[in-house]
């Protein structure tokens, strides 16, 4: 398993437009080979932006970095610069390869 996560700064007043950015582009992930889960997680409100993260699930770091090679990412990410005002500076990349697990087994 691999995650990948990436943080983004996002200007005091933009949080709407940027979840709606997430919320409607095309991801091309369902097709991809060992993409598992995403999600878009909103943090806690800094002096100048709100945090927030992409966190997506991988079968492998291998799966992942194919997928950053892939037509299917391109098309993803073809127009990210599109949303200048949005962004406070670039995302900021982070990848995680679990060393623990542990799952619920009561249930809530």
């Amino acid at each position: 398993m691999f995650i990948a996560m990436n943080r983004f700064k996002i200007a005091h007043g933009q949080e709407e437009a940027f979840e709606t950015i997430w919320k409607t582009r095309e991801t091309h992930l369902d097709a991809v080979p060992g993409f598992k889960e995403f999600r878009l997680l909103k943090g806690p409100e800094r002096e100048d932006h709100t945090l927030y993260a992409s966190h997506t699930i991988w079968a492998s770091q291998d799966a992942f970095l194919d997928w950053t090679k892939s037509e299917a990412f391109r098309n993803a990410h073809r127009n990210a610069g599109d949303n200048k005002g949005v962004y406070l500076g670039h995302p900021e990349f982070e990848g995680f390869e679990p060393v623990m697990e542990q799952i619920a087994t009561a249930k809530a």
